[in-house]
């Protein structure tokens, strides 16, 4: 699957493991410690809060949870496709998740907890778009699949196969996109609270923005 997509796949995943870093770091910092970029976490607490009692500390994961899957849904029915196209709905993907940022933010500024539901909305809907065209093989928004296959393909080049070097480079991009996210949405955190979540609001609209223009000539057909 990954001989199909084009070169520069690599660098808008860069892009989106960038944006994804950050808005996950951020959710860390200001939402109690709840990760939206992946259901891992908010999947263990769950577990935790139910067996404890905590029923509406366990139904506000609950809606994050359900807000994710969501979003990939969501993703799933504008882009109607699961092979890579010059198609314009990808930069509506983009933007409509920049809307839901921008909204994060300014419900998150005044203590609104249905901020926390549209950064997971968000953070599903940029999963959903990543998955849908690169069958399975990008997963943009969190890295623990990413680290296991490159520990599967580190155990197989100790056997003697040959590695596939544009798959590895692929993964050590989105590794290193969602780790450099983390770090800017951490300084962007400290320095202006939820505000914070318009810098990668801005860079998922710029990135919607860039493919609206490429994808042009998709729209006359």
């Amino acid at each position: 699957m990954l001989k199909q997509l084009p070169r520069w796949v690599e660098l808008g995943s860069f892009a989106l493991a960038l944006v994804a870093g950050s808005v996950n770091a951020i959710a860390l910092l200001g939402f109690n410690h709840q990760g939206v970029s992946h259901l891992s976490g908010s999947s263990s607490l769950l577990g935790v809060e139910l067996a404890q009692g905590q029923w509406q500390a366990a139904l506000h994961l609950l809606a994050i949870m359900l807000s994710f899957v969501l979003g990939a849904a969501l993703s799933a029915a504008l882009i109607n496709h699961q092979a890579l196209r010059a198609d314009r709905r990808y930069s509506v993907v983009l933007g409509l998740e920049a809307l839901l940022l921008v909204c994060t933010a300014l419900l998150l500024q005044h203590n609104h907890s249905a901020g926390h539901y549209l950064a997971s909305l968000a953070c599903g809907l940029q999963n959903g778009m990543t998955t849908t065209y690169s069958g399975a093989l990008l997963r943009t928004t969190h890295v623990t699949g990413i680290f296991t296959d490159l520990g599967i393909m580190l155990g197989q080049r100790l056997r003697g196969q040959r590695a596939d070097r544009r798959r590895i480079w692929l993964y050590l991009l989105l590794a290193s996109g969602f780790i450099v996210g983390g770090v800017l949405g951490t300084l962007s955190y400290l320095a202006h609270s939820y505000n914070a979540l318009l810098w990668p609001a801005l860079a998922a609209s710029l990135l919607a923005a860039g493919g609206w223009y490429l994808w042009r000539p998709a729209s006359r057909h």
